[in-house]
């Protein structure tokens, strides 16, 4: 091998796979017979960790509640993940690649299983918005750079 080749930026998606998934109805079968059509609350969490030198693995964990009233319809937890290989990255990109590009990468995935549960569980289908994981990213890096700047004062 040249030295250029082994100092190529690498960047393989290895293996994407439903880590964790969770479907809670409390209130079955009673709630299959109400009309309203329920309030839908979306929360997403993003992580990543090294595994290996170069392996990391990236997921996205997405809670869906469904309520009508104070009443839960349904409660979905999915934990969509990957695992991927960068090399000779700049320590600087490290961090964007797997906070912005991994996560887009994974999210349709996610939006799938998602939706796929709710129709399962006897729901319509719940489709996720498409999420922009640049300014998620941004938003947690200036919270970061706040607290960092209030713990200091």
């Amino acid at each position: 091998m040249t030295d250029a080749a082994t100092t190529q930026p690498v960047f393989n998606m290895d293996k994407i796979y439903v880590k964790d998934i969770s479907l809670e109805i409390p209130h079955a079968p009673q709630i299959f017979l109400e009309r309203e059509n329920p309030q839908i609350e979306v929360q997403l969490q993003t992580s990543a960790s090294t595994l290996d030198n170069g392996v990391n693995e990236v997921t996205i964990l997405a809670t869906v509640t469904a309520k009508i009233g104070e009443k839960v319809m349904f409660l979905i937890e999915a934990k969509q993940a990957g695992i991927f290989t960068l090399r000779n990255l700049p320590e600087a990109e490290m961090e964007p690649v797997l906070a912005v590009m991994c996560p887009n990468i994974l999210f349709p995935y996610l939006r799938e299983v998602v939706s796929d549960v709710s129709v399962r569980a006897g729901f319509a289908p719940v489709m996720l918005n498409p999420i922009n994981f640049e300014v998620l990213y941004q938003q947690q890096k200036q919270q970061q750079a706040e607290a960092a700047a209030a713990t200091t004062h």
